[in-house]
Order: structure tokens, then C-alpha cells, then sequence
């Protein structure tokens, strides 16, 4: 565990970056620092690795004060990612990926082939290995910077906003395999973000810090969005905080149709039976979703595929959350979401209504199971 008591900054002009900052960042965990800027988010996390010394309070890393050991030995005992990657531009990304093995006196070819082993574990082709990183896209740089700080296995990675500098898709991809990664390694990492989306999805707990360097609340995503502990952290949080509630809400309960879902060369019978659905989902021989098309527009194995609307977002029943399924119905012109498995094919469709039910359900269970636990 990595405590931080009364930790402040205080630089030599009066400027105080963290005000008497008290955390405890549990183990195999992902704790995430958020807030506006200038609320001491980077400087906290230097300060883990002693990139900066805090003026007052103490630091503990499983109960033994960073300060007793050699700086070059703390670090090296911690990944680091920051925004950009930071790689070394005259270095391959092999040998960018391999840089802390070979300061800790792994020989060339152990080091290489760590470096290979992770290139696939955060989805990077080893066929990049020999290239440079201006021939990499910013996402694949991303990837080489996490790479490389898991090269020697560190018990603790530190990450500064390392994912903001990407467009949305990818910042989500790697959002997602930074979640694969954890799951299979268990880290203890320490993740800053200005990116309150981010920080609640990726978030074992999140602290929320003010400007000034003060701690406003620390606690699971899920408890921030329901209980915000005043009317900053509400604020910071959003209009919408209901709304991504929602992600922690399972959708595997829906109750879904299969009436409305029909193949696109469905006979007569078939199209007058959709069920209460008002349009019905048009799938191709393979069960995927084409789009939805009003029952008296459809002719019996000839509909027209360019007259069909479009179906949305669709979700994974059980996998996905009842944010997500709700966003599906709203972006349906039909108000219905759509229901895919693992590969695609459609298994069913659901109205705003029976979403709405589900959600109303999960809030009075939530409730429930909060009162039983106090």
C-alpha cells in the first residue's frame, strides 16, 4: 500500500501545489486523481516517486518511507507513463520498450525478448518491434509507453494523463486494454486524469481534489456519483452524473423481444408477427442487424436495404450496463435498443420502457442493499 499522511507542496514563492493531502492508495488497485487544473494531481503523483519532494508530511511505501531509499532505486521500482509516451526517438521501439531491464543489468537479448512479450500483451504487432517511434501512430506510442513501464515488473505504475492526448476511439481502446492489463497483472497504479468519464470507468476508487491541493472526497465511482460529498464534487461532476450511474447497473436482467427481429428475406408470416415493437430489426444471413424498417414498408423477400433507418448502438446483454442499453434506445429512431452477442448477431430488442423499468429496480435494489449494509 502507498500511504500519503499530510503530504503538502509549498514552492519557494508561497505557491502551495497539495495542502496536507492524506491517502491510502490500496494494492492491485487502480486509484485515480482527478480535478481541475492546478489542484496538485501531476505534483502528488511526482511526488510518489520523489520527481518532487513534498515540503511537509510523509510518503509510505508498504509502510517504509520513500525517503530512506536511493532515489534511482524508488523509480526504478515504478513504471511511468505520461502523455506523449515520452520515448526516446533514436531508439527502436524494441529498445525503447527494454531501456529499465538494461539499466537494471538484464543482458540484450533477455531484455529484447521481455520486450517482445510485451509488445502483445498491450496489442502492439512485434513486426513494429524494429521501428522507430515517428513511424507509430499516437495510439501504438501509447501503448509502447505502458509497454515500457511494465518491462521489469514493477509493483507500481504511475500514469500522467496518458491517454489525453488521442482521439476519442482510441483513447477508449486504450482505456480498455489498460483494464485487460490490470485484470490479468494486478497493479498497484496511481492514474491522473482531468477526465471525469475516464476516471469513473477506470476507477477502483477515485479522489477527487480541489484546486489548491485539497482532498474534496475519495471514494468508489459508484458511492461518488450517489453520495457527492458537496456541492464542488457535484459540480465537477456534472449534470449527467445520473446518467453515468447507469454504468454500474448490469443489463443482463432486461427482458428482450425476438418477435421484431426478422432476416432479410423473411416471408409474409414472419413480417406481420413483429410483436409490439413499431418497427421491425432487419438482420442479414448472418443474424447481424441491418436497421429498422415500419412493418408496411417491408415487402416479403424483397426488402430494400437502402430504405432501412438505422439501429443505433447496440449492446451485450450481461456485459454491457443499462447506460448502455439506454444510449442504444436513444439513438434508435425506433426508441428500441438492440441486443447482440459476442460476435454481433442479434438476439433480441428492448423499448425505453422496459429499460426504464430495469433502472427503477436497480435504484430501489441499490437502496435496499445500502440500508441492509449500515
Amino acid at each position: 500500500m502507498i500511504r500519503i499522511d499530510a503530504v503538502t507542496k509549498r514552492y519557494p514563492d508561497g505557491t502551495v501545489a497539495v495542502d496536507r493531502l492524506s491517502l491510502d492508495v490500496p494494492d492491485r488497485a487502480i486509484t485515480v486523481l482527478v480535478g481541475p487544473s492546478g489542484c496538485g494531481k501531476t505534483t502528488t503523483l511526482r511526488m510518489i516517486n520523489r520527481m518532487v519532494e513534498p515540503t511537509e508530511g510523509s510518503i509510505l511505501l508498504d509502510g517504509e518511507d520513500i525517503r530512506r531509499q536511493p532515489v534511482n532505486t524508488l523509480r526504478r521500482s515504478m513504471g511511468y507513463v505520461i502523455q506523449n509516451a515520452g520515448l526516446f526517438q533514436h531508439r527502436t521501439i524494441v529498445d525503447n520498450i527494454a531501456t529499465v531491464p538494461r539499466l537494471l543489468g538484464w543482458n540484450k537479448r533477455k531484455a529484447r525478448d521481455r520486450a517482445a512479450e510485451l509488445m502483445e500483451r498491450v496489442g502492439l504487432d512485434t513486426a513494429l518491434a524494429k521501428r522507430y517511434p515517428y513511424q507509430l501512430s499516437g495510439g501504438q506510442q501509447q501503448r509502447v509507453g505502458v509497454a515500457r513501464a511494465l518491462a521489469a515488473d514493477p509493483p507500481v505504475l504511475l500514469m500522467d494523463e496518458p491517454f489525453s492526448a488521442v482521439d476519442p476511439v482510441v483513447r477508449k481502446g486504450l482505456q480498455d486494454e489498460l483494464l485487460r492489463i490490470q485484470n490479468e497483472l494486478g497493479k498497484t497504479i496511481v492514474f491522473v486524469t482531468h477526465d471525469i468519464d475516464e476516471a469513473i470507468k477506470l476507477g477502483t476508487t477515485v479522489a477527487v481534489l480541489r484546486t489548491g491541493g485539497r482532498l474534496a472526497q475519495f471514494a468508489p465511482p459508484a458511492e461518488l456519483l450517489t453520495a457527492p460529498a458537496d456541492p464542488f464534487v457535484e459540480d465537477f461532476l456534472g449534470a449527467d452524473r445520473g446518467i453515468r450511474r447507469l454504468s454500474f447497473f448490469s443489463s443482463a436482467g432486461l427482458e428482450l423481444q425476438t418477435g421484431p427481429v426478422v432476416p432479410l428475406d423473411a416471408d409474409a408470416g414472419r413480417l406481420a408477427s413483429g410483436g409490439a415493437a413499431p418497427y421491425l430489426l432487419v438482420t442479414d444471413s448472418d443474424g447481424r442487424p441491418l436497421g429498422w424498417g415500419a412493418p408496411e414498408e417491408l415487402t416479403a423477400g424483397r426488402i430494400d436495404r437502402d430504405r432501412l433507418l438505422p439501429y443505433g448502438r447496440p449492446f451485450v446483454p450481461g456485459t454491457d450496463s443499462l447506460r448502455t442499453a439506454l444510449d442504444g434506445a436513444v439513438l434508435s429512431p425506433s426508441g428500441w435498443a438492440v441486443a447482440v452477442d459476442g460476435d454481433g448477431r442479434a438476439v433480441g430488442v428492448v423499448s425505453q420502457q422496459v429499460i426504464g423499468e430495469a433502472i427503477r429496480s436497480a435504484h430501489t435494489e441499490d437502496r435496499q442493499d445500502a440500508k441492509a449494509a449500515r
